[in-house]
């Protein structure tokens, strides 16, 4: 009998213990906690520590222990320019819908909005990051998701500016649907192998839109890189998939929508390259797959600048750009086959859809412009109409085995 009173009075009486959630911490300006660090301080493994809307002024944070850090809308941490904001060094870690601005500068220590070290199963989602030197830092770190973050910084020059989302000695993370511009690279990866880099948004940046350094099967798909001071370099790697995605307006006396350095092994697929200065710039890079692409209203589409062979051509739209290839050597060892050239003025007699006249893609006056860049004057003159086509007819400083033996008559698709 004694026990069933005991049980209508617990269900009866109030218990304050049951009007929180249980592992669950909040953070606001009339809460029990009123700063973001102790809520951390005071986390056991796998709490959720939620941050109400509100501004705070802290900075030098660390999540040393599994758990979730969640922001409100509204929810801002302000590090007012005096260090890093946030710190990962735990496995299993979240952090989501957070506002993180002001960022310290330092050209000694490379402060970041929020940096992952040496974690696993990470997952950062839903940031919005301002006024930053670095956005997010990922280093000796796996297993991770970077998805749909906003990055925004107020770079002007490259000395004094971060990367917008940066890995070093990372393996096996998903960077998506991101948004970052004004930074010096948008996304940079260094020594970082397996990244899956899928459809963000990189423009208006200093440098590079994304830039690889020493990083091996990688992908980056369905991506837009627009405005920046050069739109992709890809250096010093290998096993690379580059797919679906757009190179757009990297307009500059040295810009380019994609750099190849010392790049082998790679496939480049199903890309648009549109009003860029030049398309792509390839410099040291073999055996590569380059295949419907479409290349549009560049300066040039194709800048081949030596030390490139066994690459394959084939299936790409080369339509109305200044140039479609630039060639500095008399030797070709690239297999040009069934692409759309806009320029081709050939004929198909026996209507299979191919040209039955091969097409001599590079012109003298593109060879002369890379010796001399001042006669680029002369573009469209009849004098360079001339030359040009004698030089097809009689190749002396271009390769004569340089053409498309079977050009499309129309675009592929």
């Amino acid at each position: 009998m004694k026990a069933v009173w005991l049980l209508i009075l617990f269900w009866v009486l109030p218990v304050p213990a049951l009007a929180s959630t249980p592992g669950q911490i909040e953070v606001c300006a009339n809460c029990p906690v009123t700063e973001v660090g102790d809520a951390l301080k005071q986390a056991r493994p796998f709490d959720t520590v939620v941050v109400r809307q509100g501004v705070y002024r802290e900075y030098d944070l660390v999540i040393d222990k599994p758990l979730v850090l969640m922001g409100d809308a509204g929810a801002v941490i302000d590090g007012e320019r005096k260090g890093e904001i946030l710190r990962v060094v735990s496995d299993s870690v979240s952090v989501l819908g957070l506002s993180l601005r002001n960022v310290g500068k330092s050209y000694t220590a490379d402060y970041a909005a929020l940096r992952v070290v040496k974690s696993k199963y990470f997952h950062l989602e839903g940031l919005l990051m301002e006024q930053l030197f670095f956005g997010i830092y990922l280093e000796k770190s796996s297993h991770g998701v970077v998805c749909d973050n906003i990055i925004s910084g107020d770079a002007e020059e490259e000395f004094n500016s971060g990367n917008g989302i940066q890995l070093w000695y990372c393996r096996d993370i998903q960077v998506s649907g991101n948004r970052v511009s004004r930074v010096r690279d948008g996304i940079y990866l260094e020594f970082s192998d397996r990244i899956r880099i899928a459809n963000n948004i990189s423009s208006d940046n200093v440098r590079y839109g994304l830039h690889f350094m020493f990083s091996n099967n990688d992908s980056y798909t369905d991506n837009i890189f627009e405005a920046n001071g050069a739109g992709v370099a890809v250096m010093f790697s290998k096993e690379i998939e580059m797919k679906r995605n757009t190179f757009r307006r990297n307009w500059g006396t040295a810009s380019f929508g994609l750099l190849l350095k010392e790049i082998n092994d790679a496939v480049i697929s199903q890309n648009r390259f549109e009003a860029n200065t030049v398309g792509i710039s390839i410099e040291g890079s073999n055996r590569i797959a380059y295949l419907g692409n479409t290349f549009q209203g560049n300066g040039w589409a194709l800048k081949v600048r030596g030390a490139c062979y066994t690459n394959t051509f084939s299936n790409n739209n080369f339509l109305h750009n200044s140039f479609d290839i630039s060639y500095n050597s008399k030797v070709n060892d690239n297999l040009f086959e069934k692409n759309y050239w806009s320029t081709y003025s050939g004929y198909d007699l026996d209507r299979d859809g191919f040209g039955d006249v091969p097409h001599r893609p590079v012109k003298l006056f593109s060879y002369i412009v890379n010796r001399t860049p001042e006669t680029i004057v002369l573009l469209r003159s009849l004098f360079m109409d001339l030359i040009d086509y004698s030089e097809r007819v009689s190749p002396v400083f271009t390769p004569d085995n340089l053409m498309d033996p079977s050009p499309l008559m129309h675009p592929s698709s």
